[in-house]
């Protein structure tokens, strides 16, 4: 497993990180705790000691999980999890630390995001000064080792860098969904900062297993997404066929070449999430891989066939 230093800190993250969305259960349907607990523990055994998860996530069940999961091997995982949009006033910011240390069962958490920026889905506006205020108190009592910002753009991102040290990016990224290029992307490599891409096998789309004429069970976030939308799907059938080889050529499966791709492009992780243990095995092959500069070339070839028609919305769901 590849390993890569988050941002300008002294903090080893995998490159290959187990997202835990799935674990809260809220949004997946066919979630079962006990596989995903067996699955969490096979990641760490493959390699991947980043583990991401974020209070919304079932409201703390994600956390709960990963406690139950990885509490007596604390000390050889990194844990990152997030304060949504409508928990980011002073008071609230360190209530929901508090939280989640709990329900991590642990005296710290190695990274804490502010998960949206503020305002979003129609939360307060707080001020990113008092956020970040309170996250830089949490941080001076040990409590977090790093601050990060998911789905923030650069503007917001310069914003927020006037208030305290921030080392981290969580965008959603893939060869599928790449504004992040034209935006925060060349700030985080000029600054230093990780970037940890969620959704780097774009929900799925990006293994292959979704083909034309699917349906998605009641609950499944992923009916919304915006890549499976009719007038996409059609033109990521045909950029999958063109991956194939490539795939075969490294012996991958098209989802760990879709994360070997992501852990190619500077200063990326790739957050990826599992449903039982095969799964997390699989994606953590993914950081051992190293592609070649034809391959990659190639692979933005075939990727921009589909992001090339996409519009300017950073948001991945019609929600």
């Amino acid at each position: 497993m590849q390993k890569k230093k988050l941002g300008r800190t002294d903090i080893e993250i995998s490159a290959v990180i187990m997202g835990t969305w799935q674990a809260g259960k809220a949004m997946w349907t066919d979630i079962d705790d006990n596989e995903t607990q067996r699955a969490m523990r096979a990641a760490l055994d493959a390699g991947i000691t980043t583990f991401d998860t974020a209070e919304v996530y079932g409201n703390g069940h994600s956390e709960r999980i990963i406690a139950k999961a990885l509490a007596k091997v604390r000390d050889q995982v990194v844990l990152a999890t997030k304060v949504f949009s409508n928990h980011l006033k002073y008071d609230q910011v360190i209530a929901a630390c508090e939280r989640s240390l709990k329900n991590l069962d642990t005296d710290r958490i190695d990274l804490y995001q502010i998960h949206w920026p503020p305002g979003t889905f129609g939360h307060p506006l707080v001020p990113l000064e008092e956020t970040m205020r309170a996250l830089t108190d949490l941080k001076s009592q040990g409590k977090i080792r790093a601050i990060g910002v998911s789905n923030f753009n650069r503007q917001q991102m310069e914003a927020v860098a006037q208030y305290g040290p921030v080392e981290s990016l969580q965008p959603p990224y893939s060869l599928f969904w790449r504004a992040l290029e034209a935006d925060a992307g060349p700030y985080c490599q000029e600054q230093g900062l990780s970037i940890l891409a969620y959704s780097p096998m774009a929900q799925g789309l990006l293994t292959g297993k979704f083909g034309p004429g699917h349906a998605f069970a009641k609950g499944d976030h992923r009916v919304a997404h915006r890549l499976f939308q009719p007038e996409h799907f059609e033109r990521v059938q045909k950029a999958l066929a063109e991956l194939r080889p490539i795939a075969e050529k490294y012996k991958l499966t098209l989802g760990q070449l879709a994360l070997a791709w992501v852990i190619a492009q500077p200063g990326c992780c790739a957050i990826a999430g599992a449903r039982n243990s095969e799964q997390a095995v699989q994606n953590a092959a993914a950081g051992e891989v190293t592609l070649g500069a034809e391959d990659l070339a190639a692979m933005d070839r075939i990727g921009r066939t589909v992001t090339d028609h996409l519009d300017d919305n950073p948001v991945q769901w019609k929600w």
